[in-house]
């Protein structure tokens, strides 16, 4: 029932029904062990990732995906922790699954949305995941999930686009039990990463995330603040702030 509705009306009825909060699966928490060792194998300390490797194991890719739908989150067995872990994981795996389906490309939005709605064309409101016998777009997963019901800003660290300039795309799979500290280390390294942000004769170049989502932080003084607290070098109270350009292109770990 669900694949025949229009995006637009499928995320207004499905949400405000609540069933990602609501849905009782009766299913024990999910250990992503299956994603941890793609990662591994198929992504560098750096981020960059070998989707050829993907391809090479997409039985397994498949797989893991398979075993995210058979275990949606239970809204009162599951922790906090447990259903973040989850809905990191899977829009990291689905955004992988997405690029090898039309894999050689050098960017994510060359990828056609096949929508026909005016203003929502975007690849990200494709609806092609199906997790627990529901249908998903990443934008589901990110905005009306993870931003909306857990509100923790540091999950834009996490989330991986498949571009060179989101967060990296890390080389192991998001464990309930060290959640916190990988949120942490994330963030940390995101703000450090002079190819994302960067601090130049008393001026901040931020990275884009914290135009688009600087309400998520708590505004422009928000942003300000989350800056001090994890980048690394020493800022005067008053520096400026300036936004640096998004780099689109593939996320692509080039193998000789």
């Amino acid at each position: 029932m669900f694949r025949k509705i229009l995006p637009l009306l499928y995320s207004f009825l499905f949400f405000s029904c609540g069933v990602t909060s609501e849905l009782n699966s009766g299913k024990a928490a999910l250990q992503h062990l299956a994603w941890d060792r793609l990662l591994k194998v198929c992504v560098d300390p750096k981020g960059f990732v070998d989707y050829n490797c993907f391809l090479e194991n997409q039985g397994s890719l498949d797989e893991y995906l398979l075993l995210l739908s058979e275990h949606f989150p239970d809204s009162q067995l599951w922790s906090r922790e447990e259903k973040m872990a989850y809905w990191i994981n899977a829009y990291n795996a689905f955004t992988v699954k997405l690029i090898i389906e039309n894999y050689p490309v050098s960017s994510i939005k060359e990828i056609k949305s096949g929508l026909e709605i005016p203003f929502i064309n975007s690849i990200w409101d494709r609806v092609f995941i199906e997790l627990g016998g529901f249908d998903f777009c990443l934008n589901d997963i990110e905005h009306r999930i993870l931003r909306k019901e857990f509100q923790d800003p540091r999950i834009h660290f996490a989330l991986n686009c498949a571009s060179i300039s989101c967060p990296r795309l890390l080389d192991e799979s998001y464990e309930a039990e060290k959640l916190e500290g990988q949120l942490e280390a994330r963030a940390f390294d995101f703000f450090n990463d002079p190819n994302k942000n960067r601090f130049e004769d008393g001026t901040f170049y931020a990275s884009r995330i914290f135009l688009w989502y600087a309400s998520d932080f708590g505004g422009r003084e928000g942003v300000r603040s989350y800056i001090k607290k994890y980048f690394s070098a020493s800022l005067t109270d008053q520096f400026e702030m300036e936004y640096l350009e998004y780099d689109w292109r593939l996320n692509e770990r080039k193998v000789p």
